[in-house]
């Protein structure tokens, strides 16, 4: 594709409508014809006024398996806020992630410059059943949580997948973070081991993981090879001579721990028991541990299923990370709906990643924005055959209407399907589905199966507001590991307009003609390159600059794009803005993570505060958007 063209968006005009035959093969519309329903709005109405009904027709629909189900499907119904589903029911979900044929190809890759590699569904259950006898051999027990700082790889796959096998939880954390960031989630999760890599390289830089770890933990580290192909493949070539490297006594390298039995029933754990503890930032210092439970990736696999409309034998790819909700996403909803999880082993905005959607022939293509507006300025893509998609996914920040035209035109005017959800709801709560028509940059329906309402400051009914979700749906979490869950999300919230039980989420929304448009954050979280993370979190970074009094950190979202970081600053001594600002992105990318970019200081003789001390960052967000310079 050469010399591509966009044009303006105008008001909301589809970019992409529906055909009949897309229609037809949709797992919607088959859906709507087995309920004798007429389209997706009657669906979804359904989902929401017989929610046991629908949750057992998804579990039917998935084939999740189950060792024993139990008579209960929704404990305390009667008290969304504390509902408990399936709670005699017993399982281990990795049991549902091997449908289809052993021959079936379940993971194809592709490090940069290599050939694609795929592992069918029956390697991927024998790997997986290896890592789980590993686990157990190594000492580890049922319930044990294990750390996994890891990209998204062939085999970080199937170590995902083994720690559940083996009644094991994973603690997911991402491969950017720094030490401190990692001793932080350590700590938190409780973690009894961690797996990482030695190093790996990404956009043809090294990343020294297995030092960072060391620096974050004494907790005993497997550590994968990445010069040991029997080990790991293709992650790039790495120094031989790593291969004299000396581990910590308590550590050993992946070949040592990994052993050759194959064979291992799934352990069974309560459908509400932890299978995997995620991080997002709260409005504290401290981020919130999020668990998951074996029944959250129903949620994953029933959006996959009817918003990115996956089939089996797709070719899904999401360029994420374990450490992020969407690659344990990816994993079920892909494997769930006997999909194809793609893998490009490297950076996503070079010319590598392109070839790999060509060759993979990937039909369904998840993206965050910011990836979008790197394509467009480097034209990268432009010269692959991307007509394989059938449609886009976006999600991670609110994006613009002229990348999001521009995404569509490299697949050959595709839909893109937006995609907003939490880590907390284990998927979506509105999104696009391929029976509607496409408006680029806006969402056109709550998730199947979840409602929500606009409520303004009155909590009043409203075109334009704050984001309550309206439990009880499977996935919307049930505990925190460092927080009062209830106080998180229910304490002090009146009822609905029709006496709903509101839960909090904290997302601002626009709805204009029958679409939702995003505003970004309400409350102190903030999204930075596809990341949650809080004020008081960078502050707490921030503040340790020399000459630093304190600082706040507010995050502007106009109506498109990723968030842009603004950090007020109160100084003990006179310093050059420009030269702080370098500095704070220095300590941001040292201590926090290198995603997290300050786009401007602005120096201030003090901070506005409330009564109680606290420190009024939407009045300073406010300023800042009433500013001509802020637009």
């Amino acid at each position: 594709m050469k010399d591509m063209e966009t044009k303006p968006l105008v008001h909301l005009e589809p970019i992409w409508y529906p055909d009949k035959k897309t229609i037809l093969d949709s797992n919607i519309q088959q859906w709507c014809n087995e309920l004798h329903l007429a389209d997706y709005s009657e669906l979804h109405r359904w989902s929401i006024e017989h929610r046991v009904d629908f949750w057992k027709a998804a579990i039917e629909r998935l084939n999740i398996r189950f060792e024993h189900l139990g008579e209960t499907s929704l404990a305390n119904d009667a008290d969304p806020a504390h509902a408990i589903w399936f709670p005699e029911a017993q399982m281990n979900i990795v049991a549902s992630c091997f449908q289809g044929s052993d021959e079936q190809v379940a993971v194809v890759a592709q490090a940069p410059g290599g050939p694609l590699r795929t592992m069918t569904i029956g390697e991927l259950r024998k790997l997986t059943n290896r890592v789980a006898n590993s686990v157990r051999t190594a000492g580890f027990k049922t319930g044990d949580q294990l750390a996994v700082v890891l990209p998204m790889t062939q085999r970080s796959i199937p170590l995902y997948l083994g720690i559940i096998t083996a009644g094991c939880s994973v603690v997911s954390i991402a491969d950017s973070f720094a030490a401190p960031e990692i001793a932080t989630r350590l700590r938190i999760a409780q973690a009894k081991g961690v797996f990482t890599y030695d190093a790996i390289r990404r956009g043809g830089k090294s990343l020294p993981l297995y030092e960072r770890v060391c620096e974050a933990t004494h907790l005993p580290t497997i550590v994968l090879d990445v010069s040991d192909e029997d080990s790991l493949c293709g992650i790039g070539q790495m120094d031989s001579t790593k291969r004299g490297k000396r581990l910590r006594d308590q550590d050993q390298w992946w070949n040592n721990f990994l052993g050759d039995d194959d064979q291992f029933s799934p352990v069974i754990r309560g459908a509400n028991d932890c299978l995997n503890v995620l991080f997002s930032s709260g409005t504290t210092g401290e981020p919130k541990a999020i668990v998951w439970n074996h029944l959250t990736p129903l949620r994953c696999s029933i959006d996959g299923l009817v918003h990115q409309d996956l089939h089996p034998g797709d070719v899904a790819v999401w360029p994420t990370n374990l450490g992020w909700m969407m690659g344990p996403w990816l994993i079920f909803a892909a494997l769930i709906n006997r999909s194809t999880i793609g893998l490009y082993e490297d950076s996503p905005l070079g010319s590598g990643f392109g070839s790999f959607v060509e060759q993979a022939k990937v039909t369904m293509l998840g993206v965050v924005p910011t990836i979008v507006k790197s394509w467009r300025s480097s034209r990268a893509m432009e010269e692959f055959d991307w007509t394989s998609i059938r449609c886009f996914s976006s999600t991670g920040e609110t994006s613009q209407p002229e990348d999001m035209i521009y995404l569509s035109e490299l697949g050959g005017k595709k839909p893109i399907i937006e995609y907003c959800g939490g880590t907390e709801i284990g998927g979506g709560y509105v999104t696009s589905t391929m029976v509607q028509p496409n408006v680029p940059s806006a969402f056109t329906t709550p998730a199947i199966g979840l409602d929500f309402l606009l409520l303004n400051d009155q909590y009043e009914a409203a075109d334009e507001g704050e984001v309550y979700l309206v439990p009880p749906s499977i996935g919307l979490s049930n505990c925190l590991l460092n927080r009062d869950h209830y106080e998180t999300y229910y304490a002090r919230l009146p009822q609905g307009p029709n006496g709903e039980i509101l839960r909090r989420h904290g997302d601002y929304f626009r709805r204009v003609e029958g679409h939702y448009i995003a505003g970004g954050r309400t409350d102190d979280t903030m999204n930075l390159g596809g990341i949650k993370i809080s004020s008081a979190e960078l502050e707490r970074v921030l503040n340790q600059i020399d000459g630093i009094c304190e600082t706040a950190a507010v995050a502007i979202s106009e109506r498109h794009g990723p968030d842009r970081l603004v950090v007020f600053a109160v100084l003990e001594k006179p310093l050059d803005p420009d030269a702080l600002r370098s500095e704070m992105n220095q300590r941001l990318k040292r201590d926090l993570n290198p995603l997290f970019k300050v786009d401007q200081v602005q120096l201030v003789e003090s901070l506005p505060r409330t009564a109680s001390n606290k420190v009024m960052r939407r009045e300073l967000r406010a300023t800042l958007l009433q500013s001509p310079s802020s637009s």
